[in-house]
């Protein structure tokens, strides 16, 4: 929903303003670059205009360009805005004409700010309120309904932005994903084993601005029917947050591996798969020069996940292993999947839990599952690791 003669985007983010100048201005450029890729996947039209705090998309598509805004990184949220002089005058005739177009019943209300030094407007933004909330008073009244104010709950919103130089009004706020640019950080290594967890946590680490690589480590005959195929895709659909960046999916192949823990390890065999997929992530990370690991575990939702199993398969790399899910309920990150729209995807049951033995250990010590481990585990890591495949994903 936007104005008549809407002719641009307000495009808002948070955290950025708080960086120094320096900072401030490289992740601002990022986010436009990130913006501009985001159009062009999408086959949209505009011009980026970078000024402080903010960034304004300039399009004659202004509806499809707030959506895709909405769906980059490091935006809190984006609107369709009708730019008119900033006078009162011209805010109130802009505030009307939406309200002519937009308004379909119930309760509405105003809600103005004006930026800028005192002296910037002989106007304040209470002042854009009251009488603009008269012209759209009138308005509605001219459309044959019977206007209402709801100042703490309106079915009808407007906004006023009041710049020194311009004024911006719209009806609508979409609400982006916020953290940072993406690009902005260091890249890490995101395990994606197919099931519902991993790619929320990707997802998460790529809204703080750290682009991921995604490996996904092939379990053979324990992966279950089209187990990769549906890995791959929820990665496709993480791609289509990231485009301009490389999500190309690292598949290793692991079935021999598998086989033999399975066969040869009792309780312990998830730990010790575990490490060895940690062992992986790490031997890829170091050809991507990337900083860390992420998965998507969280404390004590399986066996491999308690508190002294985590200790345990961590000491395998020297890499950081990020969790971001780490003290989020399963059913909190189910409804992240469904909202990034990669729960579909993911609900198969995953590869480990036919690996997994009957009685798994969940109190480990690292010096017996050092003791139980092949010797050569870490070598076998390596190997896979170099020997790997990469599937291109587009975004």
């Amino acid at each position: 929903m936007h104005p008549p003669d809407a002719d641009s985007v307000l495009v808002r983010h948070g955290e950025l303003g708080v960086k120094s100048n320096q900072v401030r201005r490289k992740m601002e450029q990022q986010l436009a670059d990130n913006l501009r890729a985001m159009l062009d996947v999408r086959d949209l039209s505009g011009g980026i205009e970078q000024r402080r705090n903010r960034l304004f998309i300039h399009t004659d598509q202004p509806e499809s360009v707030a959506a895709a805004a909405a769906d980059t990184f490091g935006v809190t949220s984006a609107s369709a805005v009708t730019t008119v002089d900033p006078t009162l005058s011209a805010i109130k005739t802009a505030l009307a004409a939406t309200a002519r177009e937009q308004h379909d019943g119930g309760t509405f209300a105003v809600n103005a700010r004006r930026a800028g030094p005192a002296d910037a407007h002989p106007f304040s933004s209470t002042d854009i309120e009251s009488d603009g909330g008269t012209a759209v008073w009138e308005a509605i009244e001219e459309l044959g309904s019977e206007p209402a104010v709801d100042l703490n709950d309106p079915d009808f919103e407007l906004f006023v932005e009041c710049r020194a130089d311009e004024a911006y009004v719209f009806c609508e706020k979409r609400s982006g994903p916020g953290g940072l640019p993406l690009g902005t950080q260091r890249p890490v290594v995101a395990l994606i084993s197919g099931g519902i967890d991993s790619p929320v946590a990707a997802w998460k680490l790529m809204k703080r601005g750290a682009p991921v690589i995604p490996v996904y480590v092939d379990l053979g005959d324990y992966g279950g029917p089209d187990h990769r195929a549906r890995a791959v895709s929820t990665v496709k659909t993480l791609a289509s947050y990231a485009p301009g960046h490389d999500l190309s999916v690292n598949v290793v192949e692991a079935g021999d591996v598998v086989t033999d823990l399975s066969q040869n390890l009792g309780s312990l065999r998830m730990l010790v798969l575990r490490r060895f997929m940690l062992a992986v992530a790490e031997a890829i990370a170091h050809d991507y020069d990337a900083v860390g690991i992420v998965t998507g575990e969280a404390i004590g939702q399986k066996s491999s996940q308690t508190s002294a199993n985590i200790a345990v398969t961590d000491a395998a790399t020297t890499l950081p292993v990020y969790r971001p899910n780490l003290t989020v309920d399963k059913s909190e990150i189910t409804d992240h999947a469904r909202t990034i729209e990669t729960f579909e995807d993911s609900t198969i049951d995953t590869g480990c839990n036919r690996v997994a033995p009957s009685h798994p250990e969940t109190n480990a010590s690292l010096e017996a599952v050092r003791v139980a481990e092949p010797d050569d585990l870490f070598e076998r890591a390596e190997a896979c690791a170099q020997d790997r495949t990469v599937v291109p994903i587009e975004s």
